[in-house]
């Protein structure tokens, strides 16, 4: 090239049925933690940087951990995630590609160990979520000039549930805001879904991601939450099949008391980015 652009970082950009992330191996690349909500901050920018629903570094795991090892996770605003089910996964999937695990291992986030099994010959890999907590049922709120029937249920991280009639036909860049800032759920907020029961295992899903602050296309805990909610009031069986508002489908178990989330995690490109190009030269 003619021109000197700089430092570069290796990235590697992943999507898990719709939910896009950027990750960088840590081990090699050394970012300081200091320093890793900015460039979640500015590297996640869509238009202006690779633009991504979150960043993920892995890590080096403590030696008395039983983690092979550990993520950073930040969410596209910089503000640190407990937990992210499709992200696991892709963080899963790299893992073993770049071998720093095996086939079957356990990954270490701010929420708990994860156990993980991937699934390469079907580009898929599939993730022991942390138990599910914090359950509460038909919670009635005022929100958005309306009365609303919720449920809020944490699996990893705290999500707020409301069973519709047409996922399509929710008003949620209304609603959604509205009750991911409700003071029932302060000070750390929720994740909002919205979730269509259209079989005795299957449901249609739309969510509102916190940190993201905007609908993606998929949200892995928030699916889990979802077949979790509506197994809990009758609505579907422990085990479901979740449709994306991207269109994509995760698959849900609930076994011995577990939740466990499968699906797509797929590796879309591996590159050098430019740090002064998105301001962090």
């Amino acid at each position: 090239m003619r021109s000197d652009f700089g430092h570069a970082s290796f990235v590697y950009k992943m999507q898990g049925s719709g939910n896009d992330f950027i990750l960088i191996d840590n081990t090699e690349s050394r970012v300081p933690q200091k320093a890793m909500a900015e460039w979640a901050q500015k590297i996640c920018r869509r238009a202006f940087g690779a633009g991504a629903d979150g960043l993920i570094f892995l890590d080096e795991a403590p030696a008395d951990s039983e983690a092979d090892y550990i993520w950073h996770f930040y969410n596209a605003d910089g503000s640190r995630a407990e937990m992210c089910g499709n992200g696991s996964r892709c963080a899963a999937r790299l893992a073993y590609e770049l071998e720093l695990a095996g086939r079957t291992h356990v990954l270490g986030t701010d929420a708990g160990p994860v156990r993980a099994e991937v699934l390469p010959e079907t580009d898929e890999a599939k993730v022991q979520l942390t138990a599910p907590i914090d359950l509460k049922t038909s919670m009635t709120l005022s929100a958005a000039g309306r009365e609303l029937t919720v449920h809020h249920v944490n699996t990893g991280v705290p999500h707020v549930v409301q069973v519709v009639d047409d996922v399509d036909s929710v008003d949620l860049a209304t609603i959604a805001p509205a009750l991911r800032y409700h003071d029932a759920f302060a000070p750390a907020g929720g994740n909002i879904n919205f979730i269509q029961v259209t079989g005795p295992d299957t449901i249609r899903l739309r969510t509102y991601e916190r940190g993201v602050e905007d609908e993606t296309y998929a949200c892995g805990t928030g699916a889990a939450a979802a077949v979790y909610i509506a197994n809990q009031l009758g609505l579907c069986a422990p085990a479901a099949t979740v449709t994306t508002s991207g269109g994509e489908h995760l698959t849900i178990s609930q076994e011995n008391g577990n939740l466990y989330l499968q699906g797509q995690a797929v590796l879309v490109y591996k590159g050098r980015l430019f740090l002064r190009s998105v301001g962090l030269g």
